[in-house]
């Protein structure tokens, strides 16, 4: 790092980190040679691997040597290194952020989301010690730096005052730096469906007011990412409209509330790279908004929320009744999205139309049959749940599954 001095974006928080990273590595490549994290490469095994530009060798000791050859090379040779670079920064436990940041001396650091009930707490004592971990990053970015923080949060917000660096702030509040307006989904006609094509918005700054419309997903949550790098695009004095114009053909990736033409001309919200409570509540008002024809129906199939420690019960539970009051039909995989049946019940959710499974495979082979013309159907879950391969069971085409699909290489498919 100190031989090449490329310039560093760090980006944390509990949700939309890969997504965010995307959409600033998208701005940032527009002027400059850049290098993102890959993946969701958010460790700290993941930052070492992005900075010297190698993916992981999962098991294989041959792949770790050349590992590790390649950092000499560059220690070593001179090579045409990136002028920047976009690291996604996570924590599973405390101190993995403070010890990246004592080694790494970010310019630019980006919060997402911290939302009261935080991913990845497991190995926490509360959600004050998660957001004080994620909040390290932006606390040690140097005066000459820059802090985008997200305006609408304020766990993130309260720790303002604190940062030495500069700030921009961005979401809907009118307080923000950034500001986003009248955010809406588009929809295309297609003989006698309205079919969800994407969202629009309209971004506030500067004495600007500009339209941006995004393409092939759809989620208020999606909004942000888009006005975190705005931010960085009006600090690198990027201009707005090709800023603009580049984040509009820039798809979030694969997963994130991505429009996949399913059976029957269902429609599916695929965003089933993982899950958490604030995730899936803005993906459950997502699906809420969206238009469907008569007698078609919104349906949810909803996989394990991972790491949540002692608010497991309590997150699924809250997931069940928002469900309830949504959808005709919700189907849960695996044994914590049992409370999620359970709760739905509980509210009244009549029982011939909530089915309950161990296993994602079982659950799309059910579907598949069952999916009627123009239904919406939400599919989301942690990793682990691998609800892709719902996904791979009920979309239209499922040859262009490993274009669309999360976890489609070779190491994940032999899990």
């Amino acid at each position: 790092m100190r031989k090449y001095r490329p310039k560093i974006v760090g980006v944390t928080g509990n949700v939309g980190k890969t997504s965010t990273k995307e959409a600033v590595a998208a701005i940032l490549a527009i002027k400059y040679q850049v290098r993102k994290s890959e993946k969701s490469y958010n460790s700290e095994l993941g930052v070492p691997l992005t900075i010297i530009g190698a993916s992981s060798a999962w098991l294989n000791p041959l792949g770790w040597l050349k590992i590790f050859y390649r950092g000499l090379v560059l220690i070593f040779l001179d090579n045409d290194y990136p002028e920047w670079l976009v690291l996604e920064v996570g924590a599973d436990r405390p101190g993995d952020i403070k010890s990246v940041a004592k080694r790494i001396k970010f310019d630019i650091a980006i919060v997402s989301r911290l939302p009261d009930v935080p991913v990845h707490i497991e190995f926490f004592q509360s959600k004050e010690q998660v957001i004080e971990e994620k909040m390290s990053l932006p606390l040690s970015v140097r005066a000459t730096g820059l802090v985008i923080l997200n305006a609408d949060d304020s766990n993130i917000m309260s720790y303002h005052s604190r940062l030495k660096a500069k700030v921009i702030t961005y979401g809907f509040s009118e307080t923000a730096d950034i500001r986003a307006e009248n955010d809406h989904i588009m929809y295309e006609q297609k003989d006698d469906l309205s079919i969800p094509v994407g969202f629009a918005f309209k971004v506030n700054t500067q004495g600007s007011n500009v339209p941006v419309r995004v393409y092939g997903a759809v989620g208020t949550h999606l909004v942000y990412p888009v006005l975190a790098a705005i931010a960085v695009a009006t600090y690198e004095g990027v201009n707005l409209v090709t800023a603009i114009e580049t984040l509009g053909k820039h798809l979030p990736p694969p997963g994130r509330l991505h429009l996949v033409p399913g059976i029957n001309q269902s429609i599916i919200l695929d965003d089933t790279y993982n899950s958490s409570p604030i995730a899936l509540e803005a993906a459950l008002q997502t699906l809420a908004k969206i238009t469907i024809p008569a007698g078609a129906r919104k349906i949810l199939v909803m996989g394990d929320m991972m790491e949540l420690g002692n608010y497991t019960a309590e997150a699924h539970k809250r997931a069940g009744e928002l469900a309830a009051g949504i959808c005709q039909l919700i189907l849960t995989v695996g044994v914590r999205a049992k409370f999620a049946y359970d709760a739905a019940l509980a509210a009244g959710f009549p029982q011939e139309n909530i089915f309950c499974f161990n296993k994602s495979t079982e659950a799309g082979d059910w579907l598949k049959d069952k999916i009627q013309y123009g239904d919406a159907i939400l599919i989301k879950g942690s990793q682990s749940a691998r609800m892709e391969k719902v996904v791979e069971r009920i979309m239209a085409e499922p040859e262009r599954r490993k274009e669309l699909l999360v976890r489609q290489d070779e190491e994940w498919q032999r899990r």
